[in-house]
């Protein structure tokens, strides 16, 4: 018999099968159901932002990516503010928010930047605290609904209150934590829409690497979402070095990932792997093998974090990569330049920005320093 077409409702945006009972959902997460419990915290993990300096940057940990973001004062000028549907705060450290005498420096007003209002100063240092107290009449970052303050965010919560202090101990004065945390950090953000579909997108991935224990007619549902999205068009997947031989690989080294690997823990003996990276402390990482992987560096200037630049790819790939573009084979030898070895032999391409090299085989180098004059 041959195999029915699954289909969308598309009722409203609706994502469930077509003529389903019940309410209709654009976002269904029950579609990776049939994941083992490690697979679906992976999922759910690759869905949340992660903070870069953690909580002393005032930044939430493990809450989506479509959440609020903090965008540092020094970054305001290059960011789309449009751009993030649950809205942003602005980060101000003290020497940027006070003059001199201790007033709040006028400009940031013509810059639509008002504390307590869509902004908050950020103490990270008693020496700072001292230089640059906040005003008599200023408040700790709280939170409020119905105009009382709150625990915990939720529908009709709203931030309020002026700073927020994440300062060490430095003898003889105590350490000062006090203040709720603002926001993700604003280049892992994406909307609800492309955050999900990037996590339907690495389930599917996650059936795709060698060893995977899951029958393929789980895929059906999937596969429609996807497709319906345009995003299952395995010659550019094979082209971003995301899959091949309908395997999934990691996008830099180009080797097929192992089931396994996504749950393995990374052994920080392997030196060969990490010959490049930089260095981690024995028994401090616990990164699993093979994690999320993204193809384009996040930057607040461009929000990357969508379904063609996202994988699974080895922790220490992802680690001697850094900042860099991830631009496959395919690319480089379309838009790259060949090097030669010693004017003859066809080593492979390099970027025009000459920060990676890649041959035709899968070897691959990357520039992890640029030459500075003394």
């Amino acid at each position: 018999m041959a195999k029915t077409k699954f289909t969308l409702c598309k009722i409203d945006g609706c994502r469930l099968e077509e003529r389903h009972t019940g309410k209709h959902s654009k976002f269904p997460t029950n579609v990776w159901n049939f994941l083992g419990e490690k697979d679906k915290k992976k999922i759910i993990k690759a869905g949340f932002a992660t903070p870069r300096g953690g909580s002393k940057g005032a930044y939430q940990n493990h809450v989506s990516r479509s959440s609020q973001v903090i965008i540092p004062y020094e970054k305001l000028k290059s960011v789309d503010l449009s751009k993030f549907k649950n809205g942003y705060v602005v980060r101000l450290y003290p020497d940027q928010c006070f003059d001199k005498n201790g007033q709040v420096r006028p400009e940031l007003a013509s810059e639509n930047v008002v504390i307590d209002q869509n902004a908050f100063v950020l103490y990270r240092s008693h020496e700072s605290l001292k230089k640059y107290p906040p005003h008599t009449n200023w408040e700790i970052r709280n939170l409020l609904k119905d105009g009382k303050k709150v625990e915990r965010r939720g529908k009709d919560v709203s931030d309020a209150g002026h700073y927020v202090l994440r300062i060490p101990a430095q003898s003889p004065d105590p350490e000062l934590d006090k203040g709720y945390p603002q926001g993700i950090f604003a280049p892992e953000y994406a909307d609800e829409e492309t955050n999900f579909l990037c996590q339907v997108f690495l389930v599917w991935l996650i059936t795709k690497t060698k060893n995977n224990p899951y029958n393929t007619t789980n895929l059906d549902h999937i596969e429609a979402i996807l497709s319906d999205a345009g995003i299952l068009d395995k010659q550019i997947l094979i082209k971003n070095g995301l899959i091949l031989n309908d395997l999934t690989t990691c996008p830099l080294c180009m080797k097929v990932i192992k089931y396994e690997q996504l749950h393995e823990m990374l052994e920080m003996e392997d030196e060969e792997r990490l010959a490049n990276a930089g260095q981690q402390v024995s028994g401090t990482t616990r990164s699993t093998e093979v994690n999320l992987f993204h193809i384009r560096p996040l930057f607040y200037s461009k929000l990357e974090h969508m379904p063609k630049n996202v994988g699974w790819g080895h922790a220490s790939c992802n680690t001697k990569l850094g900042q860099t573009d991830c631009i496959s084979v395919d690319e480089l030898q379309s838009r790259g330049k060949p090097v030669l070895l010693e004017g003859k032999e066809l080593v492979g391409w390099i970027s025009d920005d000459t920060k990676i090299i890649r041959s035709s085989k899968g070897e691959t180098w990357i520039k992890i320093s640029d030459g500075k004059e003394d």
